[in-house]
C-alpha cells in the first residue's frame, strides 16, 4: 500500500478543521438561537456545552483517525469489526447532507448576483423579502416538481465545481484552498461588523447579543439548543474528523489543536452575532431575528440590507460582501463533507482517491437536482430535519457507546496526549464525557425530538403543508438507508470477495507508531 498523503503543515490541518466547523450555522443559526434564548444566557451555555460535549469528541475522532489512518468506517472496524457499520452511518448522512447543503452552497452564490439588485430597492423591505423566494420559484411545499429554476442550476452547477477543484487533489488541494477561505470570511465579517456597530441603535443589538437573561435558564429548549447547535457546529459525528486525522502527522498535537479548533469555531460564531445583532439594531428589526438559516440569510438579511443606508449602490455593495462572506464559510464546510465520504469508500475498497472525488461528487450532483425544483425548499427542511435532528444524534450516541463501553477510552486519551506537554486533556473530562456526559445527552437530545415530532400529530412541518408521505419518503426512509448502508456495504464486499478482493484488517495495536 502506497504512504498515505499527510497534511503540509501543522497550520494547514487547523486551517482545514476550522473551515469545515465553521460553516453557514455559524453566520445564521447561532446568531438566531441568541436571539431567541436571551443572548449571553445562550453564549453562556453554548460554552459549557462545547467544554462538555464538542471538545471531548472532537479529540476523540481525531485521534482515532491518525491511529488507524483510516475514514470512519475502516478506523472504527480496526478498534472492533461489529462497529464498522456505525462509521457507515455517519458517512452515509453526511454524503445525505452533501446533497442540499450544495444547493444552500448555490443559492449563496445566486444571491452575490441577484445582490446587485438591491441598489434599486432602497427602502423596500417588502421586494427584498420576495426576492429569494420569487427566483427560485418555490412552492413552499413537497408538491410542485415540475419547475425548476435555471438560475439555481446553474448556480449548481458551479458549486459542484468548486467544491470539486478545492478536493482534487486531496491535503495538497485542499491546503491551498484553506490558506485563503477560511480568513476570507473573518474579513469580510469584520468590514460588516465595523458597519453594524456604527449604526444608530446598533449598540442595542449587540447589548442584547452579550447580556444574560438568566431567566431564560429555566427554558428545556435553551440547553436542547445549545448542545445542539455545538454538535453540529463542529463537524462531529460526520465521518470528516476521522478523515482530517488520518492526514495527520504522527508528532501532531491534538489535545493543543483541538482546542484552537473549537475556540476558533465559537469565535467566528460570536463575530456573526456581533453583525447581525448590531445590523438588525440598527435598522429596528432585532425582532424579526430567526433560529431559521434560510430565512434569516434570504429572506430577514435582504430586508436589512435595503435599510442600511439611503444609497442603494453601498446597500449592494454591502449585500455582496455579505454573500460573499456566507460563500467562503460554505466551500470549506461543503467539500470537507465530500472528503469524508471519498476517503471511507477509497480505503474501503483500496480505490484511487480521485477516483473517488470524482465519483462521489458526480452521484451527490445529480441527488442534488430534486432541490433545485419548486419543491426543492420543503424536500430539503424535511431532510436537513432528518439529517441532524436524528440520524447525527443516534449516531453520536452510538459511537460513544462504542468507545466508551465496549473499548478503553483511556487508550484513545493515550493516542490524545502522545505529543502534547503544554496541556493534557485530563482524564475525567475525557472519559467522563465520553462514557457518560455524552451519549446520556445526546439520548436526550433526541427523544426530545421524537417527541416534539409526535406532538405535532407525527408528520414535521404539517403546519407548512407538508405530507406524511413526504415525511416517510424523505426522512424515514433516508434515515432506514443511512443505518443500513454499513450492512449494504458488507454485500458488496462478500460479492467482491469472490472476485479476489482483499478486505484490509488493521487492529488498534497493529498502528502503534507506523505509518502506511
Amino acid at each position: 500500500m502506497s504512504k498515505r498523503a499527510t497534511w503540509s503543515s501543522r497550520s494547514t490541518f487547523i486551517l482545514a478543521a476550522v473551515g469545515s466547523a465553521v460553516g453557514l450555522g455559524n453566520a445564521w443559526r447561532f446568531p438566531g438561537l441568541a436571539a431567541k434564548h436571551g443572548g449571553g444566557t445562550f453564549l453562556l451555555v453554548y460554552l459549557a456545552a462545547m467544554l462538555i460535549l464538542g471538545i471531548p469528541l472532537l479529540m476523540m475522532e481525531i485521534a482515532i483517525g491518525r491511529r488507524m489512518r483510516q475514514g470512519a468506517p475502516g478506523a472504527l472496524r480496526g478498534i472492533n469489526k461489529k462497529f464498522e457499520p456505525i462509521g457507515w452511518a455517519a458517512t452515509s448522512n453526511a454524503f445525505v447532507i452533501a446533497t442540499y447543503y450544495s444547493v444552500v452552497f448555490a443559492w449563496v452564490l445566486f444571491m452575490i448576483v441577484e445582490s446587485f439588485k438591491f441598489a434599486g430597492m432602497t427602502g423596500n423591505t417588502e421586494a427584498a423579502s420576495k426576492l429569494f423566494l420569487t427566483e427560485i420559484q418555490t412552492t413552499g411545499t413537497t408538491s410542485g416538481f415540475n419547475t425548476i429554476s435555471t438560475s439555481v442550476i446553474i448556480a449548481l452547477l458551479v458549486a459542484w465545481g468548486l467544491i470539486y477543484y478545492c478536493i482534487r487533489n486531496g491535503t495538497q488541494s485542499v491546503g491551498k484552498v484553506v490558506k485563503i477561505t477560511v480568513f476570507a470570511p473573518v474579513v469580510c465579517l469584520a468590514i460588516m461588523a465595523a458597519k453594524g456597530i456604527t449604526m444608530p441603535g446598533a449598540m442595542e443589538g449587540v447589548a442584547k447579543f452579550f447580556v444574560p437573561d438568566f431567566s431564560a435558564l429555566s427554558n428545556a429548549t435553551l440547553w436542547v439548543d445549545a448542545f445542539g447547535q455545538v454538535f453540529y457546529s463542529m463537524s462531529v459525528m460526520m465521518a470528516i474528523m476521522f478523515a482530517y486525522g488520518s492526514f495527520l502527522d504522527r508528532k501532531s498535537n491534538i489535545a493543543v489543536d483541538t482546542l484552537i479548533i473549537a475556540f476558533s469555531d465559537m469565535a467566528i460564531s460570536v463575530l456573526a452575532g456581533i453583525v447581525m445583532f448590531s445590523t438588525m439594531g440598527g435598522v429596528g428589526m432585532l425582532d424579526s431575528m430567526t433560529s431559521s438559516g434560510v430565512a434569516t440569510a434570504f429572506i430577514v438579511y435582504p430586508q436589512a440590507i435595503v435599510l442600511l443606508t439611503n444609497n442603494g449602490v453601498l446597500n449592494a455593495i454591502f449585500g455582496i460582501i455579505f454573500y460573499l462572506c456566507l460563500v467562503t464559510l460554505a466551500i470549506d464546510s461543503a467539500f470537507s463533507i465530500i472528503e469524508g465520504v471519498s476517503t471511507a469508500i477509497a480505503d474501503k475498497f483500496n480505490l484511487p482517491h480521485k477516483k473517488c472525488t470524482i465519483a462521489t461528487c458526480a452521484v451527490a450532483a445529480i441527488i442534488s437536482l430534486i432541490y433545485t425544483t419548486s419543491a426543492g425548499l420543503a424536500c430539503l427542511d424535511i431532510v436537513d430535519n432528518w439529517a441532524n435532528s436524528f440520524n447525527l444524534l443516534l449516531i453520536g450516541v452510538l459511537e460513544c457507546i462504542a468507545i466508551g463501553w465496549f473499548f478503553k477510552p483511556s487508550k484513545v486519551l493515550k493516542e490524545i496526549n502522545k505529543n502534547t506537554n503544554k496541556f493534557k486533556m485530563p482524564s475525567w473530562w475525557f472519559t467522563a464525557s465520553v462514557r457518560f456526559i455524552a451519549p446520556v445527552l445526546l439520548s436526550v437530545l433526541f427523544v426530545w425530538n421524537i417527541v416534539v415530532l409526535f406532538q405535532g400529530g407525527g408528520v414535521y412541518g404539517a403546519a407548512d403543508g407538508y405530507s406524511l408521505a413526504s415525511n416517510i419518503v424523505l426522512g424515514w426512509a433516508v434515515m432506514a438507508l443511512v443505518f443500513v448502508s454499513g450492512f449494504i456495504v458488507k454485500l458488496i464486499v462478500n460479492r467482491q470477495k469472490k472476485k479476489g478482493f482483499v478486505e484490509q484488517d488493521i487492529t488498534w495495536d497493529d498502528c502503534e507508531d507506523k505509518d502506511e
